[in-house]
């Protein structure tokens, strides 16, 4: 599937779009019609691929930063209900919307494990243009606080993807400052790098400590990776309204740290450090840039870091993309668990199926 080359010449100008969007936390339904209006509004404006923010359905569990575990359990719960299957309802009426707008995109969600109702992923997929999707990732580690709320991921989802207009490929909020998890897709020839976040993270309490400026990390960050693998980094962070902060903050003190934590912002990041389309913080929108994948071969004289300007003969680097499975039958007893991971070890080959047969 993701060897498969969609089209071997990409196109020179490549407009990519990066939607700076707050959640409708906890409801999945209000969630997805947030979606489909934003790809249709990006596909308006002659986006080829639309980023979505971190989780962005049903949104992040920043309550996690804000309350003790021991008081946490309803938040869980509500999350854990309101996460989503990747072979569901909600990613198919998505993957229905890109293939009618000729749009890719990227969307960062909760999954839910077709064999635990409290197994959760913190996944992000890719969608092509023909609405078939075409690379399913989950977080590799939970950060700090997002391990109260997350399984950690696998291998399965580090690949980078041809596109029509150009190879793509994504990592999830802190993975982008993971140096072999960024490799990984710098030896695949990535092009243009998906990278979503949450809207705050509240590392140290604001009010009496100096803030992590999220926004500066974020493109410190994607500006390192965009030099380096050269590519373009497209940003999506999510936005903190006044509805988000009523859903997740339940005492005047939450309240207080989440509003002074600092905002994340949405961009584009370009090779040289520059952003094209200019940075998104401080309201919802979609930050939109025209860039020139044709151009990136030029840089690559300088520093090809999968390339010549490496020692494949001194450095060996490899992946193991098992997808993780809770049960392996090796007897071939059948039981209720056994046949739900046989039947459906990768939910994604399924969804693929269905979608492509609509295309």
């Amino acid at each position: 599937m993701n060897d498969k080359q969609l089209n071997p010449s990409p196109k020179e100008n490549v407009r990519v779009a990066a939607a700076h969007l707050a959640s409708v936390f906890f409801d999945v339904d209000a969630g997805v019609t947030k979606a489909l209006r934003t790809i249709r509004e990006a596909a308006k404006q002659g986006a080829d691929i639309v980023v979505f923010p971190e989780s962005f359905i049903p949104g992040f569990p920043i309550w996690n930063a804000v309350k003790n575990p021991i008081d946490g359990h309803e938040y869980f719960t509500r999350f854990a209900k309101s996460s989503i299957r990747v072979d569901g309802p909600e990613i198919k009426a998505i993957a229905r919307a890109a293939a009618g707008c000729g749009v890719a995109v990227s969307l960062g969600f909760s999954e839910r494990a077709p064999y635990s109702e409290g197994c959760l992923w913190n996944a992000a997929i890719l969608i092509s243009p023909q609405g078939v999707i075409v690379n399913h990732h989950r977080k590799l580690v939970p950060t700090f606080y997002e391990k109260l709320t997350w399984n950690r991921g696998d291998g399965a989802g580090l690949h980078v993807v041809e596109l029509p207009f150009g190879r793509v490929g994504g990592l999830i909020c802190g993975e982008n400052g993971n140096p072999l998890a960024r490799y990984s897709l710098m030896a695949q020839g990535e092009q243009i790098h998906c990278a979503n976040y949450p809207s705050v993270w509240p590392f140290k309490d604001p009010r009496s400590n100096e803030p992590y400026d999220l926004t500066e990390a974020i493109r410190v960050r994607s500006a390192a990776h965009s030099f380096e693998a050269k590519v373009y980094t497209v940003v999506s962070a999510g936005f903190l309204d006044e509805e988000s902060l009523n859903a997740v903050a339940d005492s005047k003190d939450a309240r207080e740290i989440l509003e002074a934590s600092p905002k994340s912002a949405s961009m584009i990041v370009a090779p040289d450090g520059s952003t094209p389309g200019g940075i998104l913080s401080d309201e919802e929108g979609i930050v939109i840039a025209d860039v020139n994948v044709e151009a990136l071969a030029e840089l690559k004289q300088h520093h090809d870091m999968a390339g010549y300007y490496n020692r494949h003969d001194v450095f060996h680097f490899q992946i193991d993309r098992t997808r993780q499975r809770p049960l392996i039958d090796l007897g071939g007893q059948s039981s209720v668990a056994t046949s739900q991971v046989n039947a459906d070890p990768d939910p994604q080959t399924d969804l693929e199926q269905s979608v492509a047969s609509r295309s």
